[in-house]
Protein backbone atom coordinates (compact mmCIF):
# COMPACT_ATOMS: atom_id res chain seq x y z
CA UNK A 1 0.00 0.00 0.00
CA UNK A 2 1.19 3.48 -0.45
CA UNK A 3 0.04 6.62 1.55
CA UNK A 4 0.98 10.39 1.27
CA UNK A 5 1.67 11.95 4.57
CA UNK A 6 0.79 15.66 3.74
CA UNK A 7 1.36 18.20 6.29
CA UNK A 8 -0.09 21.43 6.07
CA UNK A 9 1.71 25.31 6.82
CA UNK A 10 4.11 26.16 9.02
CA UNK A 11 4.42 22.19 9.90
CA UNK A 12 8.39 23.32 8.04
CA UNK A 13 9.22 24.79 11.45
CA UNK A 14 8.70 21.80 14.19
CA UNK A 15 11.27 21.55 16.34
CA UNK A 16 11.69 25.10 16.64
CA UNK A 17 8.12 26.61 16.69
CA UNK A 18 6.10 26.90 20.14
CA UNK A 19 7.73 23.61 21.61
CA UNK A 20 5.80 23.81 24.70
CA UNK A 21 2.80 23.29 22.17
CA UNK A 22 4.75 21.09 19.40
CA UNK A 23 7.33 19.87 21.19
CA UNK A 24 11.31 19.54 19.76
CA UNK A 25 10.87 16.68 17.30
CA UNK A 26 11.82 18.12 13.38
CA UNK A 27 9.29 17.42 10.79
CA UNK A 28 12.42 15.55 9.00
CA UNK A 29 12.65 13.31 12.31
CA UNK A 30 8.87 12.93 12.24
CA UNK A 31 9.23 11.47 8.22
CA UNK A 32 12.33 9.07 9.20
CA UNK A 33 9.94 7.24 12.14
CA UNK A 34 7.70 7.34 9.91
CA UNK A 35 9.75 5.49 7.10
CA UNK A 36 11.47 2.79 9.46
CA UNK A 37 7.93 1.93 10.81
CA UNK A 38 6.20 2.04 7.14
CA UNK A 39 9.27 -0.31 6.11
CA UNK A 40 8.13 -2.71 9.26
CA UNK A 41 4.25 -2.53 7.65
CA UNK A 42 5.37 -2.89 4.13
CA UNK A 43 3.83 0.26 2.94
CA UNK A 44 5.43 2.74 0.92
CA UNK A 45 5.18 7.33 1.42
CA UNK A 46 5.33 10.35 0.09
CA UNK A 47 6.14 12.90 2.25
CA UNK A 48 4.77 16.67 0.86
CA UNK A 49 4.78 19.78 2.94
CA UNK A 50 3.05 22.81 1.59
CA UNK A 51 2.23 26.36 3.31
CA UNK A 52 0.23 26.67 0.57
CA UNK A 53 -3.31 25.83 0.45
CA UNK A 54 -2.91 25.28 -3.47
CA UNK A 55 -0.08 22.98 -3.07
CA UNK A 56 -1.48 20.35 -0.66
CA UNK A 57 -4.53 20.24 -3.16
CA UNK A 58 -2.34 19.25 -6.09
CA UNK A 59 -0.34 17.00 -3.90
CA UNK A 60 -3.90 15.50 -3.02
CA UNK A 61 -4.57 15.11 -6.49
CA UNK A 62 -1.54 13.85 -7.35
CA UNK A 63 -2.13 10.85 -5.07
CA UNK A 64 -5.47 10.29 -6.42
CA UNK A 65 -4.18 9.85 -9.38
CA UNK A 66 -1.57 7.94 -9.12
CA UNK A 67 -3.43 5.44 -7.11
CA UNK A 68 -2.24 6.05 -3.81
CA UNK A 69 -4.15 3.98 -0.86
CA UNK A 70 -4.42 6.87 1.96
CA UNK A 71 -3.23 9.76 3.30
CA UNK A 72 -2.18 11.17 6.60
CA UNK A 73 -2.97 14.52 6.76
CA UNK A 74 -2.20 17.60 9.09
CA UNK A 75 -3.63 20.14 7.31
CA UNK A 76 -2.66 22.51 10.26
CA UNK A 77 -4.61 26.01 10.44
CA UNK A 78 -6.67 24.91 6.87
CA UNK A 79 -8.55 22.00 9.10
CA UNK A 80 -10.47 25.23 10.48
CA UNK A 81 -11.01 27.08 7.08
CA UNK A 82 -10.60 25.27 3.96
CA UNK A 83 -13.80 24.10 2.22
CA UNK A 84 -11.89 23.43 -1.22
CA UNK A 85 -9.62 21.05 0.98
CA UNK A 86 -12.48 19.39 2.03
CA UNK A 87 -14.00 19.33 -1.36
CA UNK A 88 -10.95 17.38 -3.01
CA UNK A 89 -10.96 15.02 -0.50
CA UNK A 90 -14.31 14.15 -1.15
CA UNK A 91 -13.78 14.34 -5.00
CA UNK A 92 -11.02 11.72 -4.95
CA UNK A 93 -12.19 9.79 -2.13
CA UNK A 94 -9.21 9.37 -0.67
CA UNK A 95 -9.21 7.79 2.19
CA UNK A 96 -7.36 9.68 4.97
CA UNK A 97 -6.57 9.93 9.10
CA UNK A 98 -6.64 13.23 10.44
CA UNK A 99 -3.78 14.08 12.66
CA UNK A 100 -2.94 17.38 14.91
CA UNK A 101 0.30 17.24 17.73
CA UNK A 102 -1.48 19.11 19.81
CA UNK A 103 -5.19 19.33 21.12
CA UNK A 104 -6.73 21.44 19.54
CA UNK A 105 -9.85 21.12 21.78
CA UNK A 106 -7.86 22.38 24.79
CA UNK A 107 -6.49 25.23 22.84
CA UNK A 108 -8.55 28.62 21.18
CA UNK A 109 -12.44 28.11 20.17
CA UNK A 110 -11.76 28.59 16.36
CA UNK A 111 -9.40 25.35 16.43
CA UNK A 112 -12.34 22.94 17.81
CA UNK A 113 -13.85 22.55 14.42
CA UNK A 114 -12.64 20.87 11.73
CA UNK A 115 -13.89 20.86 8.14
CA UNK A 116 -12.10 17.62 7.55
CA UNK A 117 -13.29 15.86 10.62
CA UNK A 118 -16.77 14.28 9.58
CA UNK A 119 -15.24 12.98 5.99
CA UNK A 120 -12.18 11.34 7.45
CA UNK A 121 -11.33 7.93 8.03
CA UNK A 122 -10.31 8.99 12.12
CA UNK A 123 -8.76 11.83 13.95
CA UNK A 124 -5.65 11.66 16.02
CA UNK A 125 -5.20 14.68 18.64
CA UNK A 126 -3.06 16.18 21.06
CA UNK A 127 -1.07 12.88 21.48
CA UNK A 128 2.09 14.84 20.02
CA UNK A 129 4.12 13.72 17.02
CA UNK A 130 3.14 9.98 17.70
CA UNK A 131 0.12 10.44 16.41
CA UNK A 132 1.55 10.18 12.89
CA UNK A 133 2.91 6.94 13.58
CA UNK A 134 -0.80 5.81 15.02
CA UNK A 135 -2.59 7.18 12.18
CA UNK A 136 0.00 5.63 9.61
CA UNK A 137 -0.94 1.85 11.89
CA UNK A 138 -4.81 2.89 11.97
CA UNK A 139 -4.83 3.64 8.68
CA UNK A 140 -3.30 0.52 7.25
CA UNK A 141 -5.23 -2.15 9.27
CA UNK A 142 -8.83 -0.13 8.40
CA UNK A 143 -7.62 -0.60 4.71
CA UNK A 144 -6.11 -4.05 4.78
CA UNK A 145 -9.58 -4.99 6.81
CA UNK A 146 -11.59 -3.84 4.28
CA UNK A 147 -9.88 -5.46 1.67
Amino acid sequence: MRFLVLNGPNLDLLGTREPETYGSTTLAEVGQGLDALAAQLDLSLRHVQCNDEGGMLAAIRQASRDDFDGAIINAAGFTHTSVVLRDVLLATQLPFIEVHISNVHARESFRHRSLLADVASGVITGLGVVGYQLALRGLAHQLRERR
